[in-house]
């Protein structure tokens, strides 16, 4: 299945680079209405998770070039880029020394995305398609979250869990442009991006995105 993914995302992407990290290739999507319904018919399923993997996110962006800029957070860890889309995290960590990174979604499109994804930027991670949410916290040193306070639901699990896994050891950085149902008062700003977007994806070209890391408690 992953094969016949893989030849989807090469016919229906282009090789770009997201504007903040010129430095790094990925099979991104031109327009997202036209991959997401290609997605359904094409491959004849419905009711596919949206193609959140075709896309380089504010959040994915900023949180990418303050890793690539500040490797001292990843070099020598373990990391762990959750619900990690086209895989924009791990592949920085990866370039920016970590030991190890797993790349983590449930959507197999991503899974097959993000393998494409690596293999552009000369870098190898371990793939995990579950929903980490559901379990226990994981034993990574570091957790890269971009953009993934877009729902209310998701929202709320997503903090738990990073606030067990903070418990358990792990430092815990998200990119985020404060999205409706980012937990503000939960983590502390240090650093902040002006991200070039599709006007397609958010509601202006140019997003203020900052890098977050759960407070300690």
């Amino acid at each position: 299945m992953i094969g016949d993914l893989a030849a989807f995302i090469r016919a229906n992407t282009k090789v770009l680079s997201p504007p903040l990290l010129p430095e790094i290739r990925l099979h991104l999507a031109e327009e997202s209405l036209a991959i997401w319904s290609k997605t359904e018919e094409e491959l004849g399923a419905s009711g596919l998770p949206p193609p959140y993997w075709a896309f380089a996110w504010a959040g994915g962006q900023a949180l990418g070039r303050y890793t690539l800029d500040s490797p001292e957070i990843v070099v020598g860890k373990r990391v762990l880029d959750l619900a990690a889309g086209c895989g924009l995290g791990a592949i920085t960590a990866m370039r920016a020394g970590a030991a190890s990174a797993i790349c983590n979604d449930i959507d197999e499109f991503a899974g097959a995305a993000m393998l494409l994804n690596a293999e552009l930027n000369g870098v190898a991670f371990d793939v995990q398609l579950k929903d980490l949410l559901s379990g226990p916290p994981t034993d990574a040193n570091v957790i890269l979250v971009g953009d993934v306070f877009y729902e209310k639901p998701l929202a709320g699990r997503a903090l738990a869990w990073l606030i067990s896994c903070q418990k358990g050891g792990a430092e815990i950085l998200t990119g985020d442009p404060q999205r409706t149902y980012f937990p503000k008062d939960e983590f502390n700003h240090i650093a902040q991006y002006r991200v070039p977007v599709s006007r397609e994806l958010e509601d202006a070209e140019i997003k203020t995105t900052s890098v977050w890391r759960l407070k300690s408690r």
